[in-house]
C-alpha cells in the first residue's frame, strides 16, 4: 500500500545506485573522476524519475468523469490513505494472532477497495461512508487494541470488547467492498436480460 500511494524510495534507491556506480566508473574502469560524477548524476536523475510513486488515477481523462468529480474523488481517497497506513501499521503491533490476522485482513481490503474506486472512480460514491468513516475509525479502533495489549497487566475484558468491534468492523468492510462489485453486476444483469430477450425474438422467427 504504501508503494502504491507515495514514498521516498525512489529517491534512496536512486542515491545508493549513483553512490555504487560512480566509485566503480571512477576506480575499476578507470574513467576520470568528471565524467563518472556526471554519469552518476544521470543515473541518480533517471532512477528517481522512473521510481517515482505514480499519483492517484494518473492517466485518466478528466473528460469521461469531469475534473471537478475526478478532483473530489481524488481528495476523498487522498485523506483515507493515512488511516489505511495506520491500519496496517497496527497489525503489525498486535502480538494476538487471530486480532492482527483480522487488521491485516481489514488493510487487505482497503486495498482492495481502493484498487476498485482508481479502477473506476464513479463508484466512489458507493464506499464514500467506507472511506471517511469506517476505515479511519478501524484505525483507532486497531491502534487501541494494540495499546491495550502493550499494557503490563492487559484488561482481558477491555481486549475482548475491542476486539468484537473489529469483527463487527471486518463485516462492514466485507459488505462496502462487495458493493462495489454488486454495481458491477446489476449492469451484468441487466445486460444478460437484454440478450435474453434478443435471442428469444431472434431464435423463434
Amino acid at each position: 500500500m504504501r508503494k502504491l500511494f507515495g514514498n521516498d524510495w525512489n529517491w534512496i534507491v536512486a542515491g545508493l545506485a549513483a553512490a555504487v556506480v560512480i566509485p566503480v566508473l571512477t576506480f575499476v574502469m578507470m574513467m576520470p573522476i568528471l565524467i563518472a560524477a556526471g554519469i552518476g548524476v544521470f543515473v541518480f536523475a533517471g532512477l528517481v524519475f522512473m521510481l517515482a510513486p505514480r499519483r492517484m488515477f494518473e492517466g485518466l481523462d478528466e473528460k469521461t468523469i469531469g475534473r471537478g468529480r475526478l478532483e473530489f474523488v481524488r481528495e476523498l481517497m487522498a485523506s483515507a490513505v493515512p488511516a489505511a497506513e495506520r491500519l496496517e501499521s497496527a497489525s503489525e503491533r498486535i502480538t494476538d494472532k487471530a486480532t492482527a490476522k483480522r487488521v491485516r485482513h481489514l488493510a487487505e481490503i482497503t486495498a482492495d477497495v481502493f484498487a476498485k474506486v482508481e479502477a473506476n472512480p464513479e463508484s466512489a460514491g458507493a464506499v464514500r461512508r467506507f472511506l471517511s468513516y469506517y476505515l479511519p475509525r478501524a484505525a483507532e479502533v486497531a491502534e487501541g487494541y494494540a495499546m491495550v495489549e502493550a499494557k503490563r497487566a492487559p484488561d482481558s475484558k477491555q481486549l475482548a470488547d475491542v476486539g468484537g468491534v473489529l469483527v463487527k468492523l471486518e463485516d462492514a468492510f466485507v459488505h462496502y467492498a462487495d458493493s462495489l462489485v454488486d454495481d458491477q453486476l446489476d449492469s451484468l444483469n441487466t445486460d444478460l436480460r437484454l440478450i435474453q430477450a434478443s435471442l428469444k425474438e431472434d431464435l423463434q422467427r
